[in-house]
């Protein structure tokens, strides 16, 4: 991680980078740098410290398996949702947690602290040592990673089939397909184990240099990261980190993480404060959103005046106006009494950079800086990198994945317009990175300062796959789904023999004198309850004049029929409050929480990966 506190741009070592560039097409950058010391140095900036805590022995492991949902191990209590967790593990998932819990007993027992309890005891296995029964995936080279001995096979592909994700001009003669059904870890297994990475990694700083890719979309379409109820991306995210170390277990790679003392921010204003206790402030104001309302004006400002102004993002505004600007805004915005006609497109530009820099914890998290300067010294594939880097957005709180969100589709714009501002792809990477790895702390060694070209490139990723990295991978939802399905068959169990509610059932079941619902049924409200036939799902349209509709899949329905059928059936006689709403197809219960479909999901196949959830068409969460 690179600090404020940098010297003068460093004189680049090809034999001793990983990763360089010409020290001159790097002059962006250490403009940048020196841009924002002179910032800090004049006071505008609040200069919080963020102290790094080393860790003890053992101490990472055990963070480790509370971070990805697994604390079971270390308490020893018996938890369901752990327990579900490990039983939808791959085999090279299974093999990093268990790498990581040996490391931990190992460590507590050479300590001589409190009897490690065996993990047979906390999960009755019969094994001698930690063993998890893991999902079988078939070593199938979808992820376009090229198998010994195999050629790669392109397809065509059309504009509706696919996720393009690429180069507007000048693109490579061969793109490059991703899948998400298999594993990036399960497919890194079985490349050869002589392969290894060239040690001097240099790169190339024309647009044209990144290849194109495209992720074929499977019969379950794709899935946005807002598409997920908060509750299965929580387990998106333990399912993320398990897979991303073991990605990086594959690749022989270790996955560095940062211990940081939490710091207090502000608990009001704009700057300098936290992005939950910033969005819990906004909700009260405008309830939902999930980006704060400063960081969504000042991209407002800057789309709508400044996408042409010529080196936007790049020319520093004055100094002194944005400082001024800055404690007015802090006074004036939450009033709106704060007149935006007068402050410039650079000063607008400096407000936005100087509100990324003064986060008390950095966009991209103080845990996992580290992993995003590996994946790029580390891994020379593009798409090894595009893979790690899709795993470690994933893994982003909330809040800091919304507002990477928009900034980077900001970005983007801002690209588009390269013609009038002169601001190309690398040009805004090159200003770009400083303000997101460059935080308040220790002074940057040599080796941190040498990061300076990684850092840009991997802007440079986030900025051109975007559309890939907000997409879950699919293989990742599968897991969710048997999580899901797992915990509801262990609190089946529990619920069985728990002998006051058998009694319970019994004798509610003799004053009925009727037999029970098949389990497995799907429970609908009282005036929609009917018998369903196979391959028959009933759809509720809330919103709509007809709120229901039995609806006959075949093979080839996709969810996009469905909404058609009913925007047929209620053209006229829709409610108010859906007029000029998105509306999406939604599938609630059984085994996932709550799922946006694609429109071009085929429904046949939902159905049968979840027989027991509920269809119901409403608006899109934005």
């Amino acid at each position: 991680m690179l600090s404020n506190e940098s010297a003068p741009p460093p004189t680049f070592s090809r034999s001793n980078s990983q990763a360089s560039m010409d020290s001159t097409s790097m002059e962006d950058f250490w403009c940048e740098v020196e841009n924002i010391k002179e910032s800090r140095e004049d006071g505008s900036e609040e200069a919080t410290l963020l102290e790094f805590k080393p860790a003890d022995e053992g101490e990472l492991e055990a963070e480790w398996l509370q971070d990805v949902g697994l604390s079971t191990l270390i308490s020893g209590a018996e938890e369901e949702d752990g327990q579900a967790l490990l039983s939808t593990l791959t085999r090279t998932q299974a093999a990093a947690v268990q790498k990581r819990y040996n490391t931990y007993t190992q460590t507590l027992r050479k300590k001589n602290k409190h009897t490690v309890r065996d993990v047979r005891d906390i999960f009755g296995t019969n094994d001698s040592s930690l063993t998890f029964e893991t999902v079988p995936v078939p070593p199938v080279p979808s992820n376009g990673i090229q198998l010994s001995g195999q050629k790669p096979v392109w397809k065509s592909v059309t504009s509706n089939s696919c996720l393009d994700c690429g180069l507007d001009k000048g693109s490579p003669s061969i793109t490059e397909e991703l899948s998400y059904e298999v594993s990036f870890s399960e497919s890194i297994a079985v490349l050869p184990k002589t392969q290894e990475w060239p040690k001097n990694q240099r790169f190339k700083k024309e647009d044209s240099a990144l290849p194109k890719f495209i992720v074929r979309k499977s019969r379950f379409g794709l899935t946005e990261v807002g598409d997920l109820s908060p509750e299965d991306m929580k387990k998106i995210r333990y399912l993320s980190l398990i897979e991303l170390t073991a990605f990086y277990d594959a690749l022989g790679v270790e996955l560095k993480r940062n211990r940081a003392e939490r710091v207090r921010g502000r608990e009001n204003g704009l700057f300098g404060v936290p992005l939950t206790v910033l969005l819990e402030n906004d909700q009260k104001k405008v309830p939902g959103i999930k980006v704060p309302l400063i960081f969504q004006k000042l991209l407002l400002k800057l789309e709508e005046t400044g996408l042409e102004t010529e080196g936007i993002l790049r020319v520093p505004g004055s100094a002194s106006r944005v400082k001024n600007l800055h404690q007015e805004l802090e006074a004036k915005f939450y009033e709106d009494t704060f007149d935006w006609d007068q402050v410039r497109n650079n000063d607008a530009a400096g407000l936005l950079k100087m509100f990324i820099r003064e986060l008390p914890s950095p966009l991209f998290t103080v845990e996992y800086l580290p992993a995003f300067i590996t994946l790029v010294e580390k891994i020379s594939k593009i798409k090894l990198q595009l893979q790690a880097l899709h795993l470690l957005i994933m893994l982003l709180p909330e809040a800091n994945r919304d507002t990477a969100k928009a900034f980077l589709q900001f970005l983007k714009k801002v690209v588009a317009n390269e013609g009038k501002n002169k601001m190309n792809l690398w040009n805004v990477s090159m200003i770009v990175a400083p303000n997101l790895f460059i935080y308040k702390g220790k002074r940057a060694n040599q080796q941190e300062m040498q990061a300076a070209a990684t850092t840009a490139h991997i802007v440079r990723l986030l900025i051109r796959y975007q559309d890939i990295l907000w997409t879950v991978p699919s293989f990742l939802i599968s897991q969710v789904r048997k999580m899901n399905e797992a915990a509801m068959n262990n609190s089946k169990r529990q619920l069985m023999f728990d002998k006051g509610v058998r009694k319970l059932l019994r004798r509610k079941t003799m004053e009925r004198e009727r037999p029970e619902r098949p389990e497995g049924a799907v429970t609908f409200p009282p005036y929609l309850q009917s018998d369903i036939p196979e391959g028959v799902i009933r759809v509720y349209a809330p919103l709509h004049s007809k709120v229901s509709m039995a609806i006959q899949l075949n093979s080839q329905t996709k969810a996009k029929d469905i909404l058609a059928r009913f925007h047929c059936e209620n053209s006229h006689g829709s409610s108010q409050n859906m007029r000029g709403q998105i509306q999406s197809l939604h599938e609630i219960g059984g085994n996932i929480g709550q799922h946006c479909l694609d429109p071009d999901a085929y429904m046949l196949d939902v159905y049968r990966a979840n027989p027991q959830a509920e269809w119901v068409i409403k608006p899109k969460a934005s």
